[in-house]
């Protein structure tokens, strides 16, 4: 487990693709149960640990996470989060260009429980959230693309439901449309980069994570454009 930032009400850990954040269904341990671990033996502390879950990012998806260390960090990340004032900027190799090298998309989506899937709906639709996010081709090589994401809605699997409704599903996500799976059994997605105000301290927060240890992303972030 990577902690990329620390401090008395906030932790900003760097997620591993596999990794849940909270616990689910599989029973698996998730990275908060971990943190508390973590943190319990850092400061030698005795019975209960108290670590909060302000966001979730996908089990396949990597990086930067922000867990709460006290009640107050967690009440008030979780304002900042229903404020819109948490700015998330993700990063996604994709295989096809997208029809615009530059573009803002609006859409409806659905999440079917069922089949825990992400569908893009017509405006209207029962039960339809409203999702928009802005990308940018910042890179490419002979076969792929790099994008940079700026996420202005939280919807469940919202990049990966709006990338493949434009024909460019994430690189090994089988779910929306890839052909393959990647070999770590991840998504080419990434929580890169968050900027907030703290909510305690009112610093400048402003944390972007370290690219994955693979060499396609390594190739990419070289030929950015």
């Amino acid at each position: 487990m990577e902690v990329i930032y620390e401090d008395n009400h906030l932790i900003i850990v760097n997620k591993e693709c596999g990794e849940i954040v909270q616990g689910d269904r599989t029973g698996d341990t998730p990275l908060v149960e971990t943190l508390k671990q973590w943190i319990k033996e850092k400061y030698d502390k005795p019975g209960n640990v108290f670590c909060g879950v302000t966001h979730r990012i996908d089990r396949p998806t990597c990086g930067l996470v922000v867990f709460a260390r006290t009640s107050k960090g967690l009440s008030r990340m979780n304002d900042l989060f229903r404020r819109g004032e948490v700015h998330k900027t993700y990063w996604a190799i994709v295989k096809n260009r997208p029809p615009k090298d530059e573009d803002t998309l609006t859409n409806y989506l659905v999440s079917v429980e069922r089949n825990n899937k992400t569908h893009v709906v017509k405006e209207g639709t029962t039960g339809a959230q409203k999702a928009v996010m802005k990308y940018r081709v910042i890179g490419q090589s002979d076969n792929y693309y790099l994008l940079e994401i700026d996420l202005l809605t939280g919807r469940k699997h919202q990049i990966r439901a709006q990338l493949a409704h434009i024909g460019c599903p994430i690189k090994g996500d089988l779910k929306y449309g890839a052909p393959r799976s990647n070999p770590d059994g991840g998504i080419s997605l990434q929580s890169h980069r968050i900027h907030f105000i703290h909510p305690v301290s009112k610093q400048e927060i402003d944390i972007t994570a370290p690219l994955p240890h693979d060499t396609l992303w390594q190739a990419l972030t070289m030929h950015n454009t």
